[in-house]
């Protein structure tokens, strides 16, 4: 019965399984899907630390290369980005050993970002992500990153 609870009613199943495991009931637990869905979750984290810098990486690669098209939108961006990065690897310290493939999906997906916004050519930007991580949760990198708008 879980496992069709689990596919027809997900939110059902989910408070199903929450009072079980309150009461102490495990052995009417849906195990197999509860592994499946607690794996799920901390994928769900990688990809939302994976996701961030991409954006963050974007947006400094747009600010970096084109200088003349800066502005508070992108500033305030950047500073979010990285508020929410500090305040993601302070909740999931764990997610610290996942930052290096997570800084490089990001610069991935932070070059996408820039190719699909901007009339930058591809050969014109990085192969590797010019930034470190320092640089990147620097709230003072780049220098002019506090010009006013």
């Amino acid at each position: 019965m879980e496992t069709s609870l689990y596919e027809t009613d997900f939110y059902g199943w989910t408070m199903q399984q929450s009072k079980l495991l309150t009461l102490g009931k495990l052995d009417g637990l849906d195990v197999a899907n509860l592994i499946e869905e607690i794996e799920s979750l901390g994928k769900q984290k990688q990809q939302e630390l994976s996701n961030r810098l991409g954006v963050l990486i974007g947006h400094l690669l747009k600010w970096q290369y084109q200088p003349q098209k800066r502005s508070r939108s992108w500033q305030v961006t950047i500073q979010l980005q990285r508020e929410e990065i500090q305040d993601l690897l302070a909740d999931n310290p764990s997610l610290k050993s996942y930052l290096d493939k997570a800084l490089f999906k990001g610069f991935r997906l932070g070059l996408a970002l820039v190719l699909s916004e901007t009339p930058i050519k591809k050969n014109v930007l990085p192969n590797e992500c010019p930034y470190s991580l320092d640089q990147l949760l620097d709230l003072s990198f780049p220098d002019d990153i506090d010009v006013e708008f």
